[in-house]
């Protein structure tokens, strides 16, 4: 089917469209760039005609003017506007073939979003005349005339100037790193200690409230929910819903304007924001998502890319390319085969890790991104790119390693530089502490950095990414509070979210005054938090999992644009602030007990050389675990012995790290446990009990002696060494005061609710 006459083809006519003032400008970079003289404006499509630039007046609801781009190099539509300026307001209308069946849409009546635009101004307004086809017919072959421009974003001019000052970005390395996955508006709408006007905004996360709370809980890189421009769903908005993850990205150089307190300067309260972190010493890491787009399949609307040339950007069913591949569940996949397609996407990564300064990304459905026509491939072009590229390779890439496609659950799967989410470290140690059987083993594995998924080429347990909760599913309160999930409210009759939540309420659904269930639900709490923290890998920790949040039960809260997703600081009382400052307890030992974050992962295997084993694993009765044992189905108690010694070889210090005795008991009921022997050392020290979480007592326990742990706890104790003789202190000996020293400051230390001093 030829290009249809439009309304834009009629506009022609009427002479509105110009060529004087327009040069022909550059291929290159690509979108709308600013030189301090004039504007260059550069558009990729393979399949297109003819593009024009359609310019706005200042409010940016009029179309003033329509410049036909006069260059066309390498695929690449180009032109030069020397009387353009930051703010500068407009869009393009792209002409070319509309043959659905063939996988073209073209349609110059819909006004388009420059796919590298930088600032976006209006809103979506849903109107049939956002449909490249006649909508109320259902039918996507049909063409529509009518004109979106009224219904639309449009994209805006930028100056990119910013003044950063000192701002250094933290480097974090990654065995030190901590991420904290929040919401940029959920965090602050509720927090008394913002300004009322900044609150859910990018400023109001800068606000030294904000960074002296997260600072003082002892994480290290804040992975913000989307922050690119997404769009808010029509049939979510029929119900008075919104999209608040932000899971429906428009455009990937854009921060959301709805995130701002001045719409109009979001890009620099952006990289205020991140400016004011940085000197906290907070990275910021970016969840992305370049796996699909809000435009859906192909009864959605044409917004952008699918204007601009649907046959490129997206991945279209071989022998029908009327019909889209959907393996990220929401209408369409991104083509990032196509070559221009994964510039776009690696313009974009390096466009915040270099301009916005941001020190990460989590990439939501990553294995989509290393998705070949063939399936999988851990040496796709995405995925070598990352690994080649130098500003890429130096910051920190997650990948969420699974999506619904062929071959989509891809957990250790990624090449080395990466690391991934681990849903098996969240499954395995919520079953083990609910009391799930034959989870030992693999209870052992995810404590020690799962080799199991991840040692192999050279890859370090800081890949596996720990976590218990994350922003989809249940907070770690509704882990220990409900059964089953309770999303009435998502208007879907609890259809939606999964249902293997692996969760238990103990006794009643739901809140309870009973202090019997809520002593066990807060014990079951910190004896994940202290499991999360004291393995090997890379914690992550919920937003609101330290004071014990609760979504009511929803565990997918995508569309709770309330109190439902936001946090409540005026719900924390004297048992979620104990909580939190437990918490903030086990990153200061984690940060003084190098031996579980080395970058090694734990074997078991007999150091010859040394003479000891990095890990030894032991039943309670002090013997070493056997086959029979790890097989044993209803065994719920675990003790594993961290060596010290074990980490004196190559570059580590002589003497290696202290030793530590870690006990796992899921069992309802008390277990004795002896505590075992270990070269040159005296007694054990109590570090940590799950079960008297607040205790500052020093407890020293007799090397042989029996120890009763409480049911439904965890316990850590140091090897205190023996008194060395002269003047030098062992290694030993001060890696014991170091951890000690690092007790004491857990005990008088506080975390910093509301930017008090306390």
């Amino acid at each position: 089917m030829a290009d249809k006459t439009s309304s834009a083809d009629r506009a022609t006519s009427q002479g509105r469209v110009s060529r004087s003032r327009i040069t022909e400008g550059l291929p290159y970079p690509l979108g709308a760039n600013w030189d301090g003289l004039g504007v260059n404006f550069a558009l990729f499509s393979a399949n297109a005609t003819k593009v024009e630039l359609c310019l706005f007046d200042d409010d940016g609801k009029t179309e003033i003017e329509r410049i036909e781009l006069p260059e066309y190099t390498d695929e690449i539509w180009h032109g030069y506007l020397p009387d353009a300026r930051p703010g500068t307001i407009y869009g393009y209308r792209v002409h070319g073939p509309y043959e659905p069946k063939a996988g073209h849409r073209f349609n110059p009546n819909k006004l388009l979003i420059d796919p590298y635009a930088k600032a976006l101004v209006g809103s979506i307004t849903w109107n049939p005349a956002l449909f490249g086809y006649q909508m109320e017919t259902g039918d996507d072959t049909t063409f529509d005339e009518r004109d979106s421009a009224p219904f639309t974003r449009r994209s805006r001019v930028i100056d990119p100037a910013f003044t950063w000052g000192r701002d250094r970005k933290p480097h974090v390395p990654w065995e030190k790193t901590i991420f904290y996955e929040t919401h940029v508006k959920g965090f602050t709408k509720m927090h008394p200690a913002v300004p009322e006007k900044l609150r859910g905004t990018y400023a109001g996360l800068g606000t030294p409230a904000v960074l002296d709370y997260i600072k003082s809980l002892g994480v290290t890189s804040v992975e913000l929910l989307p922050v690119h421009a997404f769009v808010q769903d029509d049939y979510l908005q029929e119900k008075d819903l919104v999209n608040y993850w932000g899971y429906n990205t428009i455009s990937f150089f854009t921060p959301a304007r709805r995130y701002a307190a001045v719409p109009d300067f979001a890009f620099s309260e952006f990289k205020e924001m991140v400016a004011r972190m940085h000197g906290a010493g907070l990275e910021v890491i970016l969840d992305v998502v370049y796996n699909h787009t809000a435009e859906g399949n192909e009864k959605g609307p044409t917004l952008s890319y699918k204007g601009v040339d649907n046959a490129s950007y997206y991945r279209l069913m071989p022998k029908e390319p009327r019909y889209y591949i959907n393996d990220t569940g929401t209408g369409n996949t991104f083509n990032l085969s196509n070559p221009r397609v994964l510039q776009l996407v690696t313009d974009s990564l390096r466009y915040w890790a270099t301009e916005m300064r941001v020190d990460g990304f989590r990439f939501d459905l990553a294995t989509i991104l290393g998705r070949e026509p063939h399936g999988f491939d851990e040496g796709g072009g995405f995925l070598d790119t990352c690994r080649q590229d130098p500003v890429l390779n130096s910051v920190k890439l997650i990948a969420e390693p699974w999506d619904c496609g062929p071959g989509g659950y891809q957990v250790g799967g990624f090449p080395p530089g990466w690391a991934e989410w681990n849903d098996r470290f969240r499954d395995d140690v919520r079953g083990f502490w609910r009391g799930d059987e034959s989870l030992l083993p693999s209870l052992a594995s995810r404590i020690t950095g799962s080799a199991d998924k991840f040692n192999k080429r050279g890859r370090k347990p800081w890949a596996s990414v720990n976590f218990l909760t994350a922003h989809d599913g249940f907070t770690l309160n509704d882990t220990v509070s409900y059964n089953e999930k309770h999303n009435l409210a998502n208007g879907e009759d609890g259809r939606d979210g999964h249902s293997h939540n692996l969760s238990n309420n103990y006794g009643v659904e739901g809140p309870t005054d009973d202090p019997a269930i809520r002593a066990v639900r807060l014990r079951q709490m910190r004896n994940m938090l202290a499991t999360l923290f004291l393995s090997r890998g890379t914690p992550m920790l919920l937003a609101g999992d330290e004071f014990a949040r609760s979504q009511g039960g929803n565990n997918n809260a995508y569309c709770q644009d309330n109190e439902i997703s936001w946090l409540d600081w005026g719900a924390i009382g004297p048992e979620e602030q104990d909580l939190a400052e437990f918490t903030q307890r086990l990153t200061l030992l984690r940060e003084a007990l190098p031996i579980l974050t080395r970058g090694r992962f734990l074997t078991g295997a007999f150091d010859e050389d040394l003479g000891v084993k990095d890990v030894t694993w032991l039943r309670p009765d002090g013997a070493e675990m056997s086959d029979e044992n790890w097989s044993q189905g209803d065994a719920r108690s675990l003790a594993v012995l961290l060596d010290g010694r074990a980490q004196a070889s190559g570059i580590h210090r002589r003497g290696g790290d202290a030793t530590l005795l870690i006990l796992y008991n899921a069992y309802h009921d008390l277990v004795s446990f002896t505590l075992p022997g270990s070269v040159g050392g005296v007694a054990w020290t109590r570090l940590l009990d799950t079960n008297l979480p607040d205790s500052q007592e020093v407890v020293s326990v007799p090397i042989g002696a029996r120890y009763e742990v409480t049911g439904r706890s965890m316990l850590m104790f140091v090897l205190k060494p023996e008194e060395s003789e002269g003047e030098i202190a062992s290694d030993m000996e001060r890696s014991y005061q170091h951890v000690m020293q690092a007790f004491e400051r857990a005990n008088v230390n506080s975390v910093r609710f509301e930017g008090s001093d306390g």
